[in-house]
């Protein structure tokens, strides 16, 4: 059991994060800088946290692997929106619940985003909407699985465009690195995408934002419309996010362990940095006030799954 006395106090031997998703996706990137900025904070040489990346099931083997490991501080999850929210929300197979985790806190959000290869036909959102119309069930956009932001969010475009949700045909990838990968090599014509994924390949020009889903333009991006600016307001609720979690039964001295560290790490200038480099909003919050929001999140999702007709 560890002391509380100290945030400097830290486990005897290394942490793993699982990440549910591929090596170089936004969940991947957003548990590596985790990893990067928190042993500083945990205070002595030996502090590691090795990250372990747990893919499958649209993010369910990696996010179960941590629900049925030792509650002992040792094994933490970078939870995402698609295996902790849409899953849970869409699937009733889905091998976990919220209350399977303990909540340390959110980490951060990471805003939607549609985008098109630069040198794509389509200059805009409407243009692309168009082409789908007009060419019903055969164009391809790439997503993680069936319950992830990557697919449910391009089906919520299509429906709140007054397509149907099968207008366009989805690739599976096996993350959101991988889909943007697909984006250039031209195996899919269009992706929706957490921004984390994408923001290189627009700031280098490789591709073309057609939006993001924000309620304002975002100053690393000012050319880019928001939702609303594109005239498809639904897609403002649509957005990914990163939380850190441990299985349910903590004790009440590692969760404020992780707690302080969490809360330490989002004060940190250079993970502010790299977190808002990497496309991500920082959002530091304590654990009820994140198990608050994947619960607002699910809830969200099942009601959007219900209107869709999924499941």
């Amino acid at each position: 059991m560890w002391p509380t006395a100290s945030i400097a106090e830290t486990p005897p031997r290394a942490v793993t994060l699982v990440v549910p998703f591929s090596a170089g996706g936004a969940a991947d990137l957003a548990a590596r800088n985790f990893a990067q900025h928190a042993p500083r904070h945990m205070a002595t040489a030996s502090s590691a946290i090795v990250v372990d990346n747990r893919t499958g099931a649209s993010g369910a083997v990696g996010t179960q692997f941590v629900a049925r490991a030792q509650p002992d501080g040792h094994t933490l999850l970078l939870a995402r929106v698609g295996s902790s929210a849409i899953l849970p929300a869409t699937d009733a197979r889905t091998p976990y619940s919220v209350d399977d985790f303990t909540w340390i806190g959110l980490l951060e959000e990471n805003p939607y985003v549609v985008c098109v290869r630069a040198d794509a036909p389509w200059r805009d959102l409407d243009a692309l909407l168009a082409a789908i119309r007009d060419k019903p069930g055969e164009m391809n956009f790439a997503t993680s699985g069936p319950a992830t932001v990557l697919d449910l969010g391009i089906r919520h475009m299509l429906s709140s465009a007054g397509l149907p949700i099968d207008a366009a045909q989805a690739v599976p990838f096996r993350g959101g690195g991988d889909a943007l990968l697909a984006l250039l090599g031209s195996q899919v014509q269009f992706v929706g995408n957490n921004l984390g994924d994408m923001i290189g390949a627009i700031r280098q020009r490789q591709v073309r934002a057609l939006f993001v889903a924000t309620g304002a333009r975002l100053p690393e991006l000012p050319g880019v419309p928001t939702a609303t600016e594109a005239r498809l307001p639904e897609m403002s609720a649509i957005s990914g996010w990163s939380a850190l979690a441990a299985p349910a039964r903590l004790s009440e001295e590692s969760r404020a362990f992780w707690g302080r560290v969490l809360l330490a790490v989002g004060d940190d200038p250079g993970w502010l940095r790299t977190t808002r480099a990497l496309g991500s909003v920082p959002r530091v919050t304590g654990g009820e006030e994140a198990r608050d929001y994947v619960v607002a999140q699910i809830a969200l999702y099942r009601e959007l799954a219900r209107r869709l007709n999924l499941g």
